[in-house]
C-alpha cells in the first residue's frame, strides 16, 4: 500500500476517472447528449480537441457554433485560424455569436499558422481557438498542445478523416458522419475515437438542425469579413 500511495502522489502519472465526473474545466457543446459523454460536460478548456471529417459542410461548424455563441454572448473572444473558405457572417449571427468578439486569422503557410496559435493561446486573450492546420506533424500537434495548457481557451483543429489513424496528443478526438438517410438531414453520426475516461460504446446522434455553409472556396480577405463585422487580422 505504501508503494501504490507514492506512486499516486506522483506529478506525471494521470489517474482515470468515469467520463461522466467534472474532473476538468469544459465549455459545454450546447448539446446535451455530447456534454454527457464527455469528462466535464463539454469541450476541455486547456487542451486541444480535433474534429475529424470524411468532407466539409457535413455539419462540423454548426458543432461547434453554440459554444462560441455561449462565450461571445459573455464578453469573450473566439479566434479562427486558417479557415478554408470566408466565414459566412450572417449565418454566425443568426447562431447568436457576437461577431464583434471574433477574429479571423489569416496565415499563408504552416509555420505562419502555427506562430499565430501559439500567440494566440499564450496571450489568453481568447477563450476558444478554431484552426485548420494543413498536414500537420505529431510534434507541431504537441506544441500547440502544451500551449493550450494551463490557458482559458477550448483549442479545436479540424482535421480530415485519414488523420484518425494518426497518433495526436490531444484530449478529445470526434470523427463525424453525416446521416446517409434524408431523412435524417440535419443530424450527425459522432463518434467519440478518444477522450479521458472509459471508451465509448457506440456513436452518438446528434441533431444539428441545417447546416453552415461558406462562401465561395478562397481564403478569407481581411476588407471582406470586416465588411460582415467580423474583424481580421494578418498573422
Amino acid at each position: 500500500m505504501a508503494a501504490l500511495d507514492t506512486l499516486l502522489r506522483r506529478q506525471d502519472l494521470w489517474r482515470g476517472q468515469p467520463s461522466g465526473l467534472p474532473s476538468e474545466t469544459a465549455v459545454p457543446t450546447g448539446f446535451p447528449v455530447l456534454d454527457r459523454e464527455l469528462p466535464g460536460g463539454g469541450w476541455p478548456a486547456g487542451a486541444l480537441s480535433e474534429v475529424l471529417s470524411g468532407r466539409e459542410g457535413i455539419g462540423e461548424l454548426q458543432l461547434v457554433l453554440p459554444a462560441l455563441a455561449r462565450l461571445t454572448r459573455a464578453g469573450q473572444r473566439v479566434a479562427w485560424l486558417a479557415p478554408p473558405h470566408l466565414p459566412y457572417a450572417p449565418a454566425l449571427a443568426a447562431a447568436g455569436v457576437v461577431l464583434d468578439l471574433l477574429t479571423v486569422v489569416r496565415a499563408p503557410g504552416r509555420r505562419d499558422a502555427l506562430w499565430a496559435a501559439e500567440q494566440a493561446l499564450r496571450s489568453h486573450a481568447f477563450h476558444a481557438l478554431l484552426a485548420w492546420p494543413q498536414r500537420p506533424g505529431y510534434p507541431e500537434l504537441r506544441r500547440l498542445a502544451v500551449a493550450a495548457e494551463g490557458g482559458p481557451a477550448f483549442v479545436l483543429l479540424f482535421r480530415p478523416q485519414a488523420a484518425a489513424g494518426a497518433s495526436s496528443p490531444a484530449r478529445l478526438r470526434l470523427a463525424l458522419e453525416a446521416s446517409p438517410q434524408p431523412a435524417a438531414q440535419g443530424s450527425l453520426a459522432v463518434h467519440i475515437l478518444k477522450r479521458r475516461g472509459a471508451p465509448a460504446r457506440a456513436p452518438l446522434r446528434i441533431v444539428i438542425g441545417r447546416p453552415v455553409h461558406v462562401v465561395g472556396g478562397v481564403a478569407p480577405a481581411a476588407d471582406r469579413v470586416a465588411g460582415a463585422s467580423a474583424r481580421a487580422c494578418a498573422a
